[in-house]
């Protein structure tokens, strides 16, 4: 390996020489952090009607992902899309808990890209509440059954 940047690889340190005969697949985890979307969820009327931004972090692992031998984009997740379907999903109509927000968009994460298992937590950086706090947020964890 080398020690300074800018260094050359040695000739038998070939970055995309990748041994596929280790038998084991990698894990990918796709990670998407600050998405912040502009919504319509509350329990009281006025925050349903007025809307406030949420910011929404996505976590799930890929069984097979075939980008990490193919370096091509259409062999993996597409990014952008996931946060489009995270957007449509937080925006297509209210509710009135985080929770069954982030359920709803854990249920979209699994039907569109087939992953096992999500994690989506929603934050409310501003929420009405009369204390001072940073924040409030839910997670929720979603596994498919066996």
């Amino acid at each position: 390996m080398t020690d300074r940047p800018g260094d050359e690889p040695e000739p038998d340190e070939d970055p995309d020489d990748f041994d596929e005969d280790l038998g084991v697949e990698p894990i990918v985890t796709v990670d998407i952090s600050g998405l912040s979307i502009y919504t319509h969820h509350g329990v009281g009327d006025a925050e349903r009607e007025v809307g406030q931004r949420l910011v929404f972090d996505i976590s799930f692992e890929l069984d097979r992902c075939d980008a990490t031998v193919t370096d091509r984009v259409e062999d993996t997740i597409d990014y952008g899309d996931v946060c489009q379907q995270v957007a449509l999903a937080a925006q297509e109509r209210s509710y009135r808990t985080l929770e069954r927000l982030c359920t709803r968009v854990a249920d979209r994460m699994m039907e569109r890209y087939g992953v096992d298992q999500v994690s989506v937590r929603a934050a409310k950086p501003e929420p009405p509440i009369a204390l001072p706090v940073d924040e409030v947020a839910v997670a929720v964890h979603r596994e498919r059954a066996d």
